[in-house]
């Protein structure tokens, strides 16, 4: 079944409301553990998205079932680029299989059924898995939720009427798509010469059917394409070129043209069409494989019938918790306002603590935390779904930030890449990591002034399954005299889940290289004492179930939980700063929580505050070391 083009947004209690996602239709069919996946034109998906193959072979029933296969990239957006181009894409994108309706049930068709009788009945048989996904809606509330949609810089929305029946093949003005972005199906007829330093080609020449069969010019798109997407898209043109034009009248194009046969569909995203029926600011945003030339047909918007009614009935206005969105939590710093989306959103579910308390959290203690991670390059830690999900990281997020949110450029050497770090230097911005799903903040050890030298040495205390925390409060104690015998000054905070965290003072004098060998240095002095439960082998099945004394984050782009920052586990504890003197039995991390920090710093004040003061002189600390041994 397909939507026809919908108008503006409305309120209606007999219509629900879903998000439009940018990705490839495919139907599925369940049948005795055969499964197979198909676009809505029949083109096979099982090769290429086997991910989405072996998900669906864990479900236990005979089904047909209808949605869209999407890649969301590191900051959760549908990418048409990085589903055309899987699974060569990030590692940090996700592949998704958003399940909209249930067409039939073990054998039974549920065609006839009312589209709310079927997605209940799909909610029901749909279990909960990483790739496979249920694709919630709302019901009534369609302004309310665009406006989401729009916030959130999504595609669109589908509005379907709620006793709506599924008619195959079918474009019915019962489903409408309503855009926020203005993207349509071309296809491909052309390219022009390659200038500059571009190479392969240097615009692609566009077309799409009229209403009677004729294949229109619909513009040149010259922008859109990375390096490997025009020689992917070139060597499957230059298979395809022909002589003769593919449009029955003349095209006026400022170069020449190598016209290629009309058989490759592109999205191209847009601003307008113009009065001549050509798109204006055109950007290519990938091929289709999922739709013949036939279909590519100029949209005309579908004229509303239905009645908007203002206020929804009770029983229609029951929304999914997970796509309603209410924004009613926002920081404003200056002119920037930065809203909360989804803060009742569940976190912590045995603790019952939501995404708007994490926010609130984070806001409450923002005078003590910013200090931490002013200038420093954040590498995101984001957990959108709760603690329940592992989360990802996504570094390279500024992109993708709104104007106002700081970032910087710089050159990684594991991803052989630049990659754009956002920057948290106020509450705003606090705000907008906290909305991405970060519940733990994850800053540089060195600030952006002098990124090649750490403020800081850390020693990172990890213990195994098997260690007692008395043995990693130990260890602890032995790391503290060792600096001690140094000359150096130290400071300890809970890691906020099983270990602890010693920082010494450095001021960003020496280099990450020097003091990764000072923290080498004490650590395996540390090891030489305690040799039974510590270890300093980092490949797990090498430690033995023994505490890892981990002087390796001290290196460029390695990163902790900064002091004051939520961990994502039961009991919403926090890395807290301590006194040396309460680094003894007795001490358990679970004690600091999201309940409690923030009457703690009231009472105790900073105690971390040391750690950006002055600076160690490694030398003489060296010189002490070498002394005693």
């Amino acid at each position: 079944m397909l939507a026809k083009p919908g108008g503006k947004a409305f309120d209606d209690p007999e219509w629900l409301f879903e998000i439009k996602w940018d990705g490839y239709r495919a139907v599925s069919e369940l049948k005795k553990g055969k499964v197979k996946l198909y676009s809505r034109n029949g083109v096979s998906f099982e090769k290429k998205y086997t991910e989405v193959l072996a998900a669906l072979q864990q479900l236990k029933h005979s089904m047909v079932l209808d949605g869209e296969i999407v890649v969301l990239d590191a900051t959760a957006q549908p990418s048409f680029q990085f589903l055309q181009h899987y699974p060569d894409v990030p590692d940090d994108c996700s592949l998704i299989y958003y399940i909209f309706d249930i067409l039939s049930f073990e054998g039974k068709t549920l065609q006839d059924e009312p589209l709310l009788t079927r997605k209940k009945k799909l909610e029901s048989v749909l279990p909960k898995n990483s790739i496979i996904r249920y694709c919630e809606h709302v019901v009534g509330d369609g302004n309310k939720f665009f406006k989401w949609v729009l916030d959130h810089d999504l595609e669109g929305m589908i509005a379907k009427k709620a006793d709506s029946l599924y008619h195959t093949n079918k474009r019915s003005s019962e489903w409408l798509k309503i855009k926020n972005h203005n993207i349509t199906e071309t296809i491909i007829c052309g390219f022009t010469a390659a200038r500059g330093a571009r190479n392969y080609f240097g615009s692609l020449i566009l077309g799409i059917y009229n209403d009677k069969g004729i294949l229109q010019y619909a513009g040149h798109v010259g922008t859109g394409f990375s390096d490997q997407t025009l020689k992917e898209l070139y060597l499957k043109m230059k298979k395809l070129k022909t002589a003769k034009s593919p449009f029955q009248t003349k095209v006026k194009v400022n170069d020449v043209v190598t016209w290629i046969k009309p058989v490759l569909i592109c999205n191209i995203k847009y601003t307008e069409w113009t009065r001549d029926k050509q798109l204006r600011h055109p950007v290519f945003m990938g091929l289709r494989i999922d739709k013949k030339p036939s279909e590519v047909k100029e949209e005309k918007k579908q004229p509303m019938e239905t009645k908007v009614k203002k206020t929804p009935t009770k029983s229609a206005t029951k929304k999914a918790v997970v796509t309603a969105a209410k924004e009613i939590k926002a920081v404003k710093s200056g002119k920037i306002e930065v809203k909360l989306t989804n803060q009742d959103k569940i976190y912590f579910p045995k603790d019952k603590l939501t995404k708007g308390d994490v926010a609130n959290y984070y806001q409450s203690v923002q005078a003590y935390i910013l200090p931490y991670l002013r200038d420093r390059p954040e590498s995101l830690k984001r957990n959108p779904n709760g603690i329940d999900d592992k989360g990802f990281f996504h570094k390279d997020a500024g992109e993708g930030a709104p104007d106002w949110v700081k970032s910087i450029l710089l050159y990684s050497e594991s991803a052989n890449k630049d990659i754009d770090y956002i920057l948290c230097n106020d509450k705003a911005t606090l705000m907008y990591l906290n909305n991405l799903g970060c519940i733990e903040i994850n800053p540089w050890n060195s600030r952006i002034q002098k990124v090649d030298k750490p403020d800081y040495m850390i020693i990172d205390i990890d213990p195994s399954d098997k260690n007692t925390f008395a043995q990693v409060i130990q260890t602890a104690q032995v790391v503290k005299k060792v600096l001690d015998k140094a000359g150096a000054t130290s400071y300890c905070k809970t890691s906020g889940a099983t270990g602890l965290h010693v920082y010494v003072p450095m001021r960003a004098k020496y280099d990450y290289d020097q003091v990764k060998d000072f923290a080498h240095l004490v650590s395996m002095m540390v090891q030489e004492e305690l040799p039974e439960f510590t270890t300093l082998e980092r490949p797990l099945n090498k430690r033995k179930n023994r505490i890892y004394i981990d002087y390796l984050q001290n290196r460029k782009g390695q990163t902790l939980a900064c002091a004051y920052s939520l961990r994502p586990v039961e009991g919403a504890s926090v890395s807290a700063p301590l006194e040396w003197k309460e680094v003894k039995k007795g001490l358990k991390p679970s004690q600091f929580t999201i309940h409690n920090i923030l009457k703690r710093i009231q009472a105790k004040g900073d105690l971390f505050e040391g750690v950006l003061g002055k600076g160690i002189n490694l030398n003489d600390c060296l010189k002490k070391l070498m002394n005693q041994k």
